[in-house]
């Protein structure tokens, strides 16, 4: 047994450099986290509310900080989160149907989503 073994130079993850992320993935990913991400808006609300039923000292408090830029922030985040989370339930409709599984009508569906949940979240909000 000799020690001459000399180690072979490979790349580590090849994959890594050469993957490109793709829309479909991102929007699988962005399902899950606005789906997750709702829940903050939904407690800041029902905080909201139940310090509207608590007193105006307490309720003082909460509409301060539901009113104060981290709560507009968390409320348009959670306007967008609604829409986008929305729009991928209804492109899974779509899916489990049978239509639209092809690569190309897959990644069009994911870039309506992300589209969309954007330019329904700005209509909102001028509707608002």
């Amino acid at each position: 047994m000799t020690d001459d073994a000399t180690p072979v130079e490979r790349p580590l993850s090849p994959h890594l450099q050469i993957y490109r992320p793709q829309i479909t993935a991102i929007s699988s990913i962005l399902t899950r986290i606005t789906g997750n991400a709702l829940i903050v808006g939904f407690i800041l609300g029902i905080w909201w509310l139940l310090a509207a039923a608590s007193g105006p000292d307490y309720f003082a408090t909460a509409n301060a900080v539901a009113t104060s830029w981290f709560g507009d922030l968390v409320f348009t985040g959670s306007l967008w989160a609604l829409w986008y989370h929305y729009l991928a339930g209804l492109r899974h409709f779509y899916w489990d149907a049978g239509h639209g599984l092809d690569i190309e009508t897959a990644e069009m569906l994911g870039w309506a989503c992300v589209i969309g949940s954007f330019v329904l979240t700005v209509i909102t909000l001028f509707l608002v």
